[in-house]
């Protein structure tokens, strides 16, 4: 679910981008890479890149069990992994002033738009990639850390410091669809039937 939310997002802020009359100018792209010889290098020329920077487990859902009720059995499965996205938008356009316009809409989009779900979300569904996407819910949420903190990621990242944004992303589901067990419903309670629904 890494690349489709990333993908969803890239999408999502292009077309805000297209709609204020800028160019299409993000791209889901390693911004570390941006001093290398490669051609994700190339890929960063005059572009806005949207890097994943760290994940983070959401612990304190990480003990609800996860069980369902399938054609009157109860399906056991490991837990659900719910994360948090640190994603960072960096602006290295051939203009500063474009840098900062870019990174100011980029600010503007997500004010107006915080929560991410399948209804009120447009992305490219006849895509292969994304043919597995089905019911999705996530936020956006500026992120802002400290001067000393930005100072170690942008050491981490290669020194040279861009116009940025740093925003988390939560709650990310990742579940691979493998049952562990199954068990029999209990359906008489001292003796007596009971009408047990799945909700």
């Amino acid at each position: 679910m890494l690349f489709e939310v990333t993908q969803i997002i890239v999408e999502e802020v292009n077309s805000y981008l297209e709609e204020c009359g800028l160019d299409k100018s993000i791209v889901a792209e390693n911004i570390a890479l941006l001093e290398s010889q490669n051609e994700a290098a190339d890929n960063l020329k005059d572009k806005v890149a949207l890097s994943l920077l760290n994940l983070q487990e959401e612990t304190t859902l990480k003990n609800f069990p996860n069980q369902a009720i399938q054609d009157s059995k109860v399906v056991y499965k490991n837990k659900i992994i719910h994360l948090n996205l640190y994603i960072l938008f960096s602006a290295n356009r051939n203009l500063y002033l474009k840098s900062l316009n870019d990174i100011s809409k980029i600010i503007e989009f997500f004010q107006g738009k915080k929560l991410f779900n399948q209804a009120n979300t447009v992305f490219d569904r006849n895509s292969s990639a994304m043919a597995n996407v089905g019911n999705f819910s996530f936020t956006v949420e500026l992120y802002t850390p400290t001067f000393e903190e930005m100072n170690f990621i942008w050491g981490t990242l290669g020194g040279r410091q861009l116009p940025s944004a740093l925003y988390k992303v939560s709650m990310i589901q990742i579940e691979r669809n493998i049952i562990k067990g199954e068990g029999q419903l209990i359906t008489q309670i001292d003796g007596q039937t009971k009408q047990f629904n799945n909700q």
